[in-house]
């Protein structure tokens, strides 16, 4: 029902129950017009329909209207619950209760949402990878199962938006309405308290005038009695009949008075009576039921907003799972077997098979004449037939290999002393010297098999580095060639990375100086002085840094191709007559020829070294103090003066020398540079 309708409808009610079935009748002309005006109001809502339908207008529209209003205002607790005015105290506040206690839920399920999200967190935080950088692992699987991590945190991000908006927009919501309901509640209950207790009060004052009314027309009564009395009695003298007629007038006038105030008091508390349970009350009560629908719809709401604030995050979730699935399908064992190979290639060359070495060769044979004889049989028949002597064979390797190192191997040692061969003496030997010959051989293989036996394997220089637990050198050189030159190359990356970005910022500040030039009043151009010399600093770090990894790349990389040159070399020689290289570079020489040992690359290095030195080529003077932390380096103080002994190549590097002789190299841009006329070159000023 529209609250401006109220006031008509309520008169209309009124009409209604007087006059059951005789409404129509009762209704004037104007009040039809009225509530016909109040209608088009409503449901037109424009200022000229605001006048009282025709008579073509009139008919069905504004009676069921009326009619619906009319049912609408008869489901009301004012009119049909105007005596339950206890049990509407209760109902509120039961209602109320009931949305508390839903607020309650709603709290404990966000808490339990913001516990789960937390796990969730705790969860991803816990199988996290807590590595560096270089570190991290690059398997499809690994990458794969942190991509489900990452997408599970959001997840739980999602269960997060999912807390707060139940706390904010409903949790809270419901707090702060119930709040509401409770004063709006108590403020209609003191109203109806306050109106009952003022028709109380008109009560009292009625039921005071009803009691006076009844109590002086029983005095009344009684004077009358006995004014009759006297009356009637012929011993009763004249002023005692004056008297008791003057009482019962008196009494008479006062039971009339009563009378008429009690009739004033019982009009005047019917129509309070009839004001309270027809206005009053059915006001308040409406204004409770308002109240409670209001209740019940904002409950709906909240039923709504906890369910929207699961719908919100329904796709951003199903991004996640789709992001799961994704990484699931990312996984691709090809590349995670490339990559092992990637990680773990040492380079080295695996090593050739191991030849079989004949140690039978110097043993005796038995010939068919029962004499002993050092010549092998092939040897024998082509010297019957006058074909010259065995010659060693290039292509059979066992005719010259005696020493064959293993990749991870030692040379076994020869023995001592050999003992001579067997005489080639065709006369037949004694039992004796056969025992012994045979014995001689016999010892002769058991100490070549001890040998082998009792050889302590060589672990290479470059895999015994690879020990669990070994330090981590600045130059890579604990790892194998391949893996060095991979880890150096990253390194020299992200050095000219970080180089790039120093001279960026060398050049936004050289800029930005020469508009302070130009434009004193935007700042002052030594200012920046002190940045650009700091940018220069780490340029000149940063280039030492490139150069001392590209010289350990160039040398693990002409390593490496000497090693594929060797390799190359050996395959070609197989056969060869000269020996075999091994994978580390040793060789199995030829048994005919003597063993030397390799050199050293870098035993003669100091022999060339010049004694006398470097002439001095001019002087510098330091513009800044310089550490010298790295090696081959020389510290130099603010304003002191060093010789030139030699000039930058362009790596950044000048070669200078103390007054106390101490050498080393400097920052080219740390240094004010002048050369002498009579070296080559010119002055460079930084």
């Amino acid at each position: 029902m529209f609250t401006e309708h109220k006031s008509v409808f309520l008169f209309v009610d009124c009409l209604w129950s007087r006059a059951p079935g005789r409404a129509s009748l009762l209704i004037q002309e104007e009040e039809v017009k009225e509530v016909e005006c109040e209608f088009s109001r409503q449901t037109v809502g424009r200022t000229e329909s605001r006048r009282p339908f025709g008579e073509s207008e009139r008919g069905e529209n504004c009676f069921q209207y009326w009619r619906t209003q009319k049912e609408d205002f008869a489901m009301s607790w004012g009119t049909e619950l105007w005596d339950q005015f206890e049990n509407l105290d209760k109902h509120t506040q039961w209602g109320i209760d009931f949305l508390e206690r839903y607020a309650k839920f709603v709290k404990e399920r966000l808490e339990i949402e913001q516990n789960y999200a937390k796990q969730l967190r705790n969860l991803v935080k816990k199988y996290c990878p807590k590595r560096s950088k270089d570190e991290e692992p690059r398997f499809t699987s690994c990458l794969s199962f942190y991509s489900i991590l990452n997408e599970l945190n959001d997840y739980a991000g999602q269960r997060e938006v999912v807390a707060e908006e139940m706390a904010h927009r409903v949790y809270g919501e419901l707090m702060r309405y119930s709040q509401d309901l409770k004063a709006e509640r108590k403020h209609h209950l003191q109203e109806g308290r306050k109106a009952q207790q003022h028709l109380d009060h008109c009560w009292k004052q009625m039921d005071n005038s009803k009691k006076k009314f009844e109590r002086e027309c029983k005095e009344a009564e009684k004077s009358q009695i006995t004014y009759e009395r006297l009356d009637n009695d012929i011993n009763a003298t004249k002023s005692e009949v004056e008297k008791a007629k003057a009482q019962f007038y008196m009494r008479t006038h006062a039971a009339d008075e009563s009378k008429n105030e009690y009739a004033a008091q019982l009009q005047s508390f019917n129509a309070e009576q009839w004001k309270h349970f027809h206005s009053a009350i059915p006001q308040i009560f409406k204004n409770l039921q308002n109240m409670d629908e209001r209740r019940t719809v904002k409950l709906g709401e909240t039923y709504r907003s906890f369910a929207e604030a699961e719908r919100r995050v329904i796709p951003i979730i199903s991004k996640c799972l789709e992001g799961m699935v994704s990484a699931a399908k990312a996984v691709d064992e090809r590349r995670d077997s490339a990559i092992v190979v990637e990680s773990f290639k040492s380079g080295f060359e695996p090593p050739a098979d191991f030849p079989f070495e004949d140690f039978s060769q110097n043993l005796s044979r038995t010939g068919s004449d029962g004499t002993i004889s050092n010549t092998p049989k092939g040897d024998r028949d082509r010297e019957r037939d006058g074909a010259p002597g065995p010659r060693s064979d290039p292509k059979h390797p066992m005719s010259r290999t005696k020493n064959k190192l293993w990749l991870f191997g030692k040379k076994p040692k020869s023995p001592a002393c050999s003992p001579p061969p067997p005489p080639s003496s065709s006369r037949p030997w004694s039992t004796s010297q056969l025992f012994l010959a045979r014995r001689f051989s016999s010892d002769l293989v058991s100490h070549y098999l001890s040998e082998i036996k009792t050889t302590v394997p060589r672990i290479p220089r470059n895999l015994r580095s690879l020990r669990r637990g070994a330090p981590s050198l600045e130059d890579f050189s604990h790892l194998p060639p391949e893996q060095r030159r991979k880890r150096l190359q990253q390194r020299i990356d992200e050095l000219n990375r970080e180089l790039q970005k120093e001279m960026d910022q060398r050049d936004a500040l050289n800029k930005m100086k020469d508009v302070y030039e130009k434009n004193p009043q935007m700042g002052d151009p030594n200012s920046l002085q002190p940045k650009i010399s700091e940018t220069i600093c780490n340029m000149e770090k940063l280039r030492s840094e490139i150069h001392k990894n590209e010289t350990w790349l160039s040398e693990v990389e002409g390593k490496q191709s000497s090693r594929g040159d060797r390799r190359h070399s050996a395959d070609n020689h197989h056969h060869g007559p000269q020996g075999r290289e091994s994978p580390e570079g040793s060789y199995t020489d030829d048994t005919t020829q003597p063993r030397h040992p390799n050199p050293d690359p870098h035993e003669f290095d100091d022999e060339f070294d010049d004694d006398d030195p470097l002439p001095v080529i001019g002087h510098c003077k330091a513009l800044y103090s310089f550490d010298g932390q790295n090696e081959g380096t020389l510290v130099m103080a603010e304003d002191e003066v060093l010789y030139i002994i030699e000039e930058d190549k362009g790596d950044g590097w000048t070669r200078a020398r103390k007054q106390s002789g101490e050498e080393g190299y400097v920052p080219t841009s740390y240094v004010e540079i002048t050369l002498e006329k009579n070296s080559k070159g010119a002055v460079t000023y930084i």
